[in-house]
């Protein structure tokens, strides 16, 4: 089993891949600098999984947090969740996200070569495709993001394509998700993010709840069935097996590893709002309004190589994705802060 560093890991997908890191029997240091997370999610994982996880606040660009983390506890995995990951705001406050994303990654991959740590899982994104020809993204499909946000997550894919030329006995896989959604199905952990949600789901559980009054629907007037902008969710549990195949992988195969995270099924924005009326049972109100810069029309995962190569494809839909995320509003109707 390994001993895995989990940046990122109070953070929603981190959270969830620390429960099935645990559940597979690995040890797992999760350092978070909290800055869009919150650390009672740390206690909430100890209890599902029923094992200890050590908790370390810090951020990556901190080269004495990651050198005393290395130096204390052996890690021999990275997974690398980490980052700021909102597209407007990386628009309006580029150099916060070239500094988070790019610079402290380059600083925990320096980190990682002292202290002789070689085996890294990093969190990607389907936005380093940027606005291709195909709407069905395969990982041969061109690299030309659209915005900052995108454009650091293939920064740090070309560095590690880099060091993976330079040191070859690196084991790197680089994971580029679609639209995590959903929630643990114990309702204990979920997604909670801090002031305005950027993500659909989020939000539309926010207004289910009464903590805002309706949801905007960016632009009614797409060439697509139903006029709204089509994506590719992925429930939450599904990606973080995702990341277990993936490490279980680079335990046997050396092999640079570049694999998209979807299920290759797209749904509409008023797909998502009916499916989780049906699982909350409440009115969803939402008011169309103009599309937004730089939102595309569809997307979606040509998932097969990940099937192929680990044998893992995403298994939960989308009345699972929004019954899991209501039950965690229901029960948390203010994130962690709820009493």
């Amino acid at each position: 089993m390994s001993k895995v560093l989990v940046t990122g890991g109070a953070g929603y997908i981190g959270s969830h891949t620390v429960i099935q890191l645990l559940n597979a029997g690995h040890q797992v240091i999760s350092l978070d600098n909290l800055c869009n997370s919150s650390q009672g999610v740390i206690g909430r994982i100890e209890e599902l999984a029923g094992k200890p996880v050590q908790f370390v606040q810090g951020d990556i660009r901190d080269r004495e947090v990651l050198r005393a983390v290395f130096a204390q506890y052996s890690c021999n995995a990275v997974m690398h969740f980490a980052g700021l990951k909102a597209v407007e705001e990386s628009q309006t406050h580029p150099l916060k996200y070239y500094d988070n994303n790019v610079s402290g990654s380059a600083v925990l991959f320096e980190e990682m070569m002292r202290a002789g740590v070689s085996k890294l899982i990093f969190s990607s994104s389907a936005t380093v495709y940027g606005n291709p020809d195909s709407v069905c993204y395969s990982e041969t499909t061109p690299l030309k993001p659209i915005n900052v946000y995108g454009r650091t997550k293939l920064m740090v894919e070309d560095i590690l394509r880099d060091i993976k030329q330079a040191y070859p006995h690196w084991q790197i896989a680089l994971l580029r998700y679609f639209n995590p959604v959903g929630a643990h199905e114990s309702g204990r952990i979920g997604e909670n993010p801090f002031g305005t949600p950027n993500n659909l789901m989020p939000y539309i559980s926010q207004v289910a709840i009464g903590r805002r009054e309706k949801l905007m629907v960016y632009g009614g007037d797409y060439s697509t069935p139903d006029g709204t902008g089509l994506r590719d969710y992925i429930h939450v549990d599904d990606l973080a097996l995702g990341h277990l195949a993936a490490l279980n992988f680079l335990n046997e195969d050396h092999s640079l590893l570049t694999l998209n995270l979807g299920s290759g099924q797209p749904y509409s924005v008023l797909e998502m709002i009916t499916s989780f009326e049906k699982a909350s049972g409440i009115k969803i109100p939402y008011e169309v309004v103009a599309r937004r810069l730089g939102d595309l029309q569809e997307y979606y995962a040509d998932p097969r190589l990940a099937k192929s190569v680990l044998g893992w494809e995403a298994k939960l839909g989308i009345d699972r994705m929004c019954a899991d995320a209501w039950r965690w509003q229901k029960q948390n109707p203010h994130g962690y802060d709820s009493s």
